[in-house]
């Protein structure tokens, strides 16, 4: 079969009151972004309350629908067969021909929701109901009416043309990117911090991302493993810079917290400076040494903007199935080393001293303050997008 437009159905967008038509202007820009590279040509429009993707000749039905199911702020995805408002005998003809082809089993239980959104069509909403559910009784007798849980339900909606639709493809949720401000992913070549950009993304939280680089101990191609993962999140957070920092000299003469303090150090620096609002990390309690209660007391205690840890209650198995889920998984086990994995403590410190800490970096203010300076001042950006 043929659709000829997708009606997007939003969750929360629909409770927004008079702000509502932001968040719909925002899912309209993030659902043409991600069909700019899908073959077709589409007109994604609002209309009386809804979010259409009209689909102008020939296009590629499942690239277009998987392409959907990355657009943060859609719930449901319906493929709809558009046809000219017709006289009652013509529509009836369109829907048998619509569930015949739909459901060729034909041994479902089925309801007709009709909706008469244009007015000038003779028949209330009622009559239409009536009338097609009994010409598709006729026809496939198999079928039985079922209207309170009936396995489909065929919509049919009469505006300036004719919509058929029962199928909803489930959509991510969530809200669209760029309504909720912009974050700072630490980023690195893990598992857990790619999950932890997709789920801030999804709340609506625009991404940007910072990864720590040490050469020669860690490789170009750990580097470019962090950028394919950047890649992949991107599919569904969109574009993100990615700040590349050269870590090597910090990271030799330092313990794995004060490294992670400096970490947090560098990433609020490119946070700040790009305007966005909070730290993301892709920690989870007592995962490692360095995400105990007291170590993530440790490492917030440098940063004045506020640090989003959306793992913060997973664990590995909950977070590996959302990377599975989201593609990551494959990439993030491949194996090419960064910083993080290369320069773990032996015997990690897993209940640190702020105080004492503190007094050691006050001891190497002068040269860590200007190896930060130098690892900001040579960062490298990328602009990574799917």
């Amino acid at each position: 079969m043929t659709f000829h437009s997708f009606l997007i159905k939003y969750g929360e967008i629909g409770i927004k009151g008079k702000n509502r038509y932001l968040f719909e202007d925002a899912l309209v820009r993030q659902i043409r972004y991600a069909l700019k590279n899908v073959d077709g040509e589409f007109l994604v429009h609002k209309c009386h309350g809804r979010v259409y993707v009209d689909c102008e000749g020939e296009y590629d039905y499942e690239e277009t629908i998987e392409s959907l199911k990355r657009v943060f702020g859609i719930v449901g995805i319906c493929p709809v067969v558009r046809k000219p408002v017709k006289e009652l005998g013509e529509l009836k003809k369109d829907v048998v021909s619509y569930v015949g082809e739909m459901y060729p089993e034909g041994n479902q239980t089925f309801k007709v929701e009709a909706r008469r959104a244009n007015k000038r069509y003779p028949m209330n909403s009622m009559e239409i109901n009536c009338e097609l559910g009994e010409a598709v009784l006729d026809a496939y007798p198999q079928m039985k009416v079922d209207v309170h849980t009936p396995d489909v339900r065929v919509n049919v909606e009469i505006r300036e043309e004719t919509y058929i639709y029962s199928k909803i493809i489930p959509g991510p949720g969530g809200m669209p990117v760029g309504t909720n401000g912009s974050a700072m992913l630490l980023l690195s070549g893990g598992i857990d911090s790619p999950v932890a950009g997709y789920m801030i993304a999804k709340r609506g939280v625009e991404i940007e991302a910072t990864y720590f680089h040490a050469p020669p101990y860690t490789s170009e191609r750990a580097k470019e493993k962090v950028v394919d993962l950047a890649r992949l999140v991107s599919a569904y957070a969109g574009p993100i810079k990615l700040h590349v920092v050269n870590f090597t000299d910090i990271q030799l003469d330092e313990l794995t917290i004060i490294m992670r303090r400096y970490m947090m150090r560098i990433a609020e620096h490119f946070a700040k400076e790009d305007g966005c609002l909070g730290l993301i990390t892709g920690e989870s309690i007592g995962q490692v040494a360095s995400q105990t209660m007291q170590s993530l007391a440790a490492t917030n205690a440098v940063c004045t903007l506020p640090v989003y840890r959306p793992l913060i209650g997973f664990d590995k198995r909950e977070i590996v199935e959302i990377s599975e889920k989201i593609d990551t998984y494959e990439t993030s086990i491949q194996p090419f080393e960064d910083c993080c994995t290369i320069f773990v403590a032996k015997h990690p410190v897993t209940k640190p001293d702020v105080e004492r800490i503190e007094k050691s970096e006050l001891n190497l203010t002068e040269v860590i303050g200007d190896l930060m300076k130098t690892a900001i001042e040579t960062a490298e950006v990328i602009r990574v997008e799917a």
